[in-house]
This record gives structure tokens, sequence and C-alpha cells, in this order.
């Protein structure tokens, strides 16, 4: 009922074991709380928080015009209703040095297990498309080193995400990769790789977890968790998945909606309310309300 059983400093610590007994995580993007207790439902690993999904839930592009406070403030609506670690896109850290030691403190506050910054150029640009720019090394390992002091929980988990593969290659990856690894990074998140051969490559070069980011319509193919495991990769984010399936579905409904007059060809595609109100766990309410409500003063007026 209500909020988490587990208090954040808890699933950082589960999410670090986890990490550390090996095998891969997989974790699915969330577009709301809701989606976070689905994904917890159907048993994954953890749940991600894609800027690009704050981003487009707000109507705006994956440009950077997002703020600090609207992702953290999302973050801990998501990661409040989970006992699951929520991983969470923090994009450049939101400025530089001292406002990336602002963003892991305000985002460990949110209650997040993780978060990743990023060392492209502020404004970022979503890290499938052309044009992105990376900062030069001493400025993105600066950000690396303010999060890592910043934070307060040990074992909040601070990733760093290295969008140098378009621009530089792979071995620039693999040496900035291993760059941030010695300024504090937990974990690496090298974005866009172009097959399975550069996934082990990155992976073997370091001995820190690595990050694969399964979204649709980018660069990288669709492997599977399998696959993507035998190259040694740690973590699986499908960061945009629930909110594509989502607005596909209510794109066609509404469209036949127009023609058909009615939704009575979708409502078998539907959550049915019982299935909502048995993932909102309604009966723990109804008993916690029966409780309160059936304390009687005259019961109790002599004790």
């Amino acid at each position: 009922m209500l909020y988490s059983t587990l208090t954040p400093a808890a699933k950082r610590a589960a999410f670090r074991e986890r990490l550390r007994a090996g095998g891969l995580l997989q974790l699915p993007g969330a577009f709301n709380p809701l989606s976070a207790r689905l994904v917890e439902r159907k048993g994954y690993d953890g749940v991600y928080l894609s800027g690009a999904v704050v981003a487009a839930d707000l109507g705006l592009p994956d440009v950077g015009l997002t703020t600090l406070t609207e992702v953290a403030g999302r973050a801990a609506q998501v990661a409040r209703v989970t006992d699951l670690p929520v991983l969470v896109d923090a994009d450049t850290g939101f400025g530089e040095a001292m406002n990336v030691a602002r963003t892991v403190q305000t985002l460990e506050d949110a209650g997040v297990a993780g978060l990743h910054v990023e060392d492209q150029v502020n404004p970022k640009r979503c890290g499938h498309l052309d044009g992105k720019q990376v900062v030069d090394d001493a400025t993105a390992l600066q950000r690396i080193r303010s999060a890592a002091t910043a934070r307060r929980d040990e074992n909040l988990l601070i990733m760093a995400r290295t969008d140098i593969r378009a621009g530089a290659g792979l071995e620039a990856t693999i040496d900035r990769a291993r760059a941030l690894v010695d300024a504090g990074a937990d974990a690496v998140f090298p974005e866009a790789l172009r097959d399975l051969d550069e996934f082990e490559a990155v992976a073997a070069a370091l001995d820190v977890p690595v990050l694969a980011n399964m979204t649709e319509f980018g660069r990288s193919e669709l492997f599977t968790a399998a696959q993507l495991r035998d190259a040694g990769v740690a973590l699986v984010i499908y960061p945009v998945s629930l909110l594509r399936l989502a607005m596909g579905a209510a794109d066609r409904a509404l469209d036949d909606l127009r023609t058909e007059g009615s939704l009575s060809s979708h409502v078998e595609h539907m959550q049915t309310r019982a299935e909502l109100y048995d993932l909102l766990d309604y009966p723990a309410y109804t008993a916690f309300d029966a409780g309160v409500y059936d304390f009687s003063l005259e019961e109790h007026h002599h004790q």
C-alpha cells in the first residue's frame, strides 16, 4: 500500500549487491509511476527513467530543456512507488561541476539508486542523433569527480555516459571510459555502439559494469538479453519502449474512435479495471480504511 516498503539506502545496497553478483540486469524505462509499478510486477531488476521520456512527457524535445527540478520531481514520484532500484538519466548534470554536485545530492534525496552523467556539450542532444559534440577530457572528468564527491550515500551508483563513439570511434570510447572510471565512475554507459563486438571490447577493457542502451530506432541493433550477457554487458535499459508502445496504442485507438464511433474494438487490448485495481493494491487500502474507522472511543475510554 502507498509507497515502497524499502528505504532508498536499502534499495541502493541491494542494487550494488546485484551488480556484484554478475549476470545481466534488465531495466525497462518507466514513463510514469504506474508503469514503474508494472515493471516491478513483471519481475524486472530495476526501473530506468529516461531524460528523453521526461522531456517528451512534458511535450518537449530531448535537447536539454528540462530542469533538474522537473527530473528530480518525476524521479521521486517513480522511486517512491517501487521496491526496485531506479536509475536516472541526469543528462550533463544540468550544468558544470558545481551544478553536477547539486544534481547528485538532489537526485539522492529523491530516492534513486543510481544516475548517469554524460560528456556532451551543453545543451545536449539525443544520444542517437547526429551532430553531437562532447566536451574535452578535463571537463568530462571534472563532472564525474564532482558527482562522486557530492554523494553522501556511498552506495549511490555514479555512472558515466560517454557519447564519444559517434565522433571519435571505439578506441577513443575505451580511453575515455577508463579515464572516467579513474575519476570515480562506478559504471560506464557507452552510448550508440555499433555492434556486439564493440560492447564486448568495452566490457573487456573495464573492470566496472557496462550498460547497453537498447533503444528502438537507434544506432545499435536490438540485441537480445542473452547476446548482451554473453558480450559481458551488466545492465541493459529500454528507455523509451513503454512510452512508444503506449503512445502507439493511443494513436491507433484515437483514429478508430473517430472512424468507428466507439472504442469497442480496442477493449480487448486494454488493461482492465480489475487489473488496474490489482496493480494499485486497492484491497490493502480498503483494509487500512476499515481498520481506522473501526476504532471506537467508547471501547477505549476506560484504558
